[in-house]
């Protein structure tokens, strides 16, 4: 895998490079000592209530909240001393934006960032946290990609994608692998869907290790599109989506991302904001971990009765738990 983190931003390129086992392994290897291995978390109430023996892998402990920092990681840390002087750029409704500034940070970089003038607070404070600079924008009218591109051709500035990067993909499908070599083979791994990185590199990773594993991707129903673009057999694109979920309000799959998923995904589910507050109460109440709306759409899909049929041993990524203390009780309220 030869491309630079400057290279599939969502452009429409035809070159699509192909991640593998062996590219999620690499990425373990340099995100050693650097990201958390993060716990995987059993719970007899969860089993009773499902049905099922669950395991949770819970990315709301990894270092900034959730599972971006291993993907952001993997990227910047491929670039050149001098590209790392210069600094990089991403867009990202929050959690991409505090990996990035984190990565950038640890690698003596600096990152300017395009975020939602709505992200949640928590986000944007962590982010600015981390020192970097932030560029907002209107999500319903402006468009990312090209204020991100934008910035980074004239600071000279690399490119990180939230998603539609091998590097990327390949980081984040770290989780799986850590998760299946703790637990052994599992029946299903349920996997919160936004742009598909994380469950692109999910399903890379749990495939090759598992073989006829049923890989399902979660998604909010407002924001459904990868689960269209699986329908029509081609990416389409739905209205900026209005969701509790905000990590998840993607309107079209990545092109790298959807090329990988059309292959490995069994199936996606949706869930509505309704059942992603109540898995977020049962994380609280019954679980005593704390996850943020998007984080919660997988552990909501099997609540809600989505994964049909059962299989007796399931994996879920609980992805994140970025939420600040308001907004959390304004949700469960």
């Amino acid at each position: 895998m030869t491309p630079s983190p400057t290279g599939p931003t969502g452009s429409g390129s035809t070159d699509v490079p192909a991640v593998t086992l062996d590219d999620v392994r690499d990425a373990a290897r340099r995100l050693a000592g650097v990201a958390h291995r993060t716990p995987v978390l059993r719970s007899r109430t969860l089993d009773a209530l499902v049905g099922a023996e669950v395991h949770l892998k819970c990315e709301n402990f990894q270092r900034i909240g959730a599972f971006k920092f291993r993907g952001a990681y993997n990227a910047l840390s491929r670039l050149s001393p001098r590209q790392l002087a210069r600094g990089v750029a991403a867009y990202s409704s929050g959690n991409h934006a505090q990996a990035v500034a984190l990565a950038a940070r640890e690698l003596g970089s600096r990152a300017v960032i395009v975020m939602p003038e709505d992200t949640p607070r928590s986000k944007w404070d962590a982010t600015a946290g981390y020192g970097a600079e932030i560029v907002p924008y209107d999500r319903y009218t402006g468009d990312r990609v090209a204020i991100g591109r934008r910035l980074a051709e004239e600071r000279g500035l690399a490119l990180i994608p939230p998603y539609e990067h091998p590097h990327i993909i390949a980081g984040q499908g770290t989780t799986a692998l850590e998760l299946i070599e703790e637990t052994g083979p599992l029946d299903a791994l349920l996997v919160p869907v936004g742009g598909g990185g994380l469950m692109a590199g999910a399903a890379t990773a749990a495939t090759a290790l598992v073989p006829g594993i049923r890989m399902i991707g979660v998604e909010p129903e407002a924001g459904d599109d990868t689960a269209r673009s699986l329908a029509a057999g081609h990416r389409v694109t739905v209205p900026v989506p209005r969701t509790i979920a905000d990590g998840q309000a993607a309107e079209t799959p990545g092109e790298l991302t959807f090329a990988i998923n059309r292959r490995l995904l069994d199936s996606v589910v949706l869930v509505s904001d309704d059942e992603i507050r109540a898995a977020m109460r049962l994380a609280f109440e019954r679980l005593k971990i704390v996850t943020e709306p998007s984080g919660a759409t997988a552990l909501a899909a099997l609540l809600a009765g989505r994964v049909t049929p059962l299989p007796p041993r399931i994996g879920v990524i609980i992805s994140g738990g970025n939420v600040g203390v308001e907004r959390f009780v304004e949700l469960m309220g």
